[in-house]
């Protein structure tokens, strides 16, 4: 077997892939809510210009599951608390969107510098320490599974619940606030409900990696529709692709879930841009051999 050869093993391997696919049941599973929660999450991430916030949130997302992993207790729950803090302190400290990226860019640091403090007196397997950074495929278990529903259940009634007053604050928030919606309020409750968003995508793609769920899907589909309706359907499908593609192709390898989800999730988005230009040049040659020479 040649290196090259080796390689493409290690990468795409579907050897006793039957056997391995019953292991990722549960993973299957919460990455179908994942893409769910985090397409629809993901187009107010894009009409609000939040992507930096979503990368503030990861790493003390990170920091509060690897202070869980450290002291055995829920990852979950320990990913759930870190992003609440630092959607919370996001949302009352970084009103302005000035503020806010001056407030993400000192949390970041500290974020990552506590869960590397953690991760380094941590004990245990490796694999649990790589795994809150980069995602795993079968660490999924029944439990997490459990806390990974309801929680889910819980961001999309808070996506339902304020959706309407939500795109119209996200639209144009002066006019918005002049009629009568609580934008603030509305501002801080999205922020808890993308706190939560970010704490589920980690347990399956990582810290690292997890805006390939909460942005990229949407930013895909907002280069091919501006409808109210298409814009976060196209966003879910996209998300559930990649994330349940990204299982799939990483069932037999050695590497980690995350390049399979975000390669996909890149793909897509490249396609849609590239189509999106398509149509938006030949609008543009449509209109100009109609005007009148």
């Amino acid at each position: 077997m040649t290196l090259a050869d080796g390689i493409w093993h290690q990468i795409f391997s579907f050897d006793n892939y039957g056997e391995l696919l019953a292991l990722v049941r549960n993973s299957l599973i919460a990455g179908a809510a994942l893409g769910l929660i985090g397409g629809l999450a993901g187009v107010f991430v894009i009409m609000r210009d939040l992507p930096f916030a979503v990368h503030g949130i990861s790493e003390l997302s990170f920091a509060g599951a690897s202070a869980a992993l450290l002291l055995e207790t829920n990852v979950v729950v320990g990913s759930i608390v870190g992003s609440l803090l630092a959607a919370g302190t996001i949302g009352v400290l970084g009103v302005r969107a000035r503020d806010r990226n001056s407030v993400i860019g000192i949390l970041m640091p500290f974020g990552l510098g506590l869960g590397v403090l953690f991760l380094a007196l941590y004990k245990g397997r490796a694999a649990n320490k790589f795994g809150l950074l980069t995602g795993q495929i079968v660490a999924v278990d029944t439990p997490q599974t459990t806390w990974l529903l309801g929680t889910s259940a819980v961001v999309l009634i808070a996506l339902m619940a304020m959706w309407r007053p939500l795109t119209f604050a996200s639209s144009d928030p002066d006019v918005a606030e002049a009629r009568g919606v609580p934008v603030r309020a509305l501002s801080f409750a999205f922020m808890l409900t993308l706190g939560l968003a970010v704490a589920l995508s980690i347990q399956v793609v990582g810290a690292l990696l997890v805006l390939s769920l909460l942005v990229t899907p949407a930013a895909a589909a907002a280069r091919v529709t501006a409808s109210p309706v298409l814009l976060p359907l196209l966003s879910v499908v996209f998300a559930v692709a990649s994330i349940e593609g990204g299982i799939l192709l990483a069932l037999g390898s050695s590497i980690p879930i995350s390049p399979y989800v975000t390669t996909i999730s890149f793909t897509i988005y490249a396609a849609c841009r590239l189509t999106g230009s398509y149509r938006t040049r030949r609008w543009g040659a449509r209109r100009t051999i109609r005007q009148p020479g």
